[in-house]
């Protein structure tokens, strides 16, 4: 069944966020009231109406494409953590991240998108990564390529002896080990920067502008589809521990994903 799916015209699985993000995120932007704005854990880890109701416009959606599948949305699991075991089942997972970059979703900087990824006994077959605003939709299936707006991408090399431009996860919230990690980017060879949303961090890397990326938490819905994107793209990814990342958790962090496997090396070896 998802041989099939996966071969058939996935402009509808398109079509499904662009429709959730018209009808529920971009009305809203730069139009949120503050009661539509709630902390989850923190001043920096916001949820607003948009997050919660464009989850559930594609929680409806994606599963009525493909029948017997299943959602792990960001905020289905913030409800009930027991959601996340989705990801070790049978049934094919639609990953959903409904607004990766609230934050700046909420400050009115258009630097927010949509994640979607399809997943069976974690692996990541399909992705979607949709910046409304931007009007950039980004698409990738695996063994099929990376496109973007329709047009193939490709994440190539960084240019040799050049300084690797690298996003990274902001310090303030990591362990002690994973910030000592992490400093091992504070090096003249490498300009790292604390990440903006993962998911146009990831789209920058396929697409050749950011040479990396290295992150220190492993929530699916941050990282499935842009992993896909990447490495169909060209480039690689690798946790700490020199494997490569699983969906479903359990990787040694921090980890990176990179233009090419070179570099993704090179990163990594900084990171130990």
């Amino acid at each position: 069944m998802i041989d099939e799916f996966l071969t058939g015209d996935l402009s509808d699985v398109e079509e499904a966020v662009r429709k959730a993000a018209a009808a529920e995120i971009t009305p809203r932007f730069r139009q949120l009231a503050a009661h539509e704005i709630v902390e989850k854990s923190g001043p920096h880890d916001l949820v607003t109406i948009a997050d919660r109701s464009a989850e559930e416009h594609l929680t409806a959606s994606l599963t009525a494409l493909l029948p017997g599948s299943v959602v792990v949305g960001e905020e289905a699991v913030h409800a009930d953590p027991a959601v996340y075991e989705a990801l070790h089942g049978d049934a094919p997972v639609w990953i959903v991240d409904p607004v990766d970059g609230t934050r700046q979703f909420v400050h009115g900087d258009p630097a927010f998108c949509t994640l979607v990824a399809l997943a069976v006994r974690g692996e990541v077959l399909a992705s979607w990564t949709y910046a409304p605003v931007l009007d950039e939709m980004a698409t990738a299936v695996r063994g099929a390529g990376a496109m973007l707006n329709g047009a193939p991408i490709r994440s190539g090399s960084p240019i040799p002896g050049a300084v690797l431009e690298v996003a990274m996860s902001h310090p303030d919230y990591t362990t002690p080990d994973q910030k000592r990690a992490l400093l091992g980017l504070a090096v003249p060879s490498v300009h790292a920067r604390p990440c903006g949303s993962a998911g146009l961090e990831y789209l920058d890397v396929a697409r050749g502008d950011l040479d990396g990326v290295a992150f220190s938490w492993e929530h699916a819905w941050d990282h499935a589809a842009g992993l896909l994107l990447v490495t169909e793209a060209g480039g690689a990814h690798l946790t700490l521990a020199g494997d490569l990342f699983r969906i479903g958790g359990g990787n040694v962090l921090p980890f990176t994903a990179a233009r090419d496997e070179a570099t993704a090396h090179r990163i990594r070896d900084l990171l130990t």
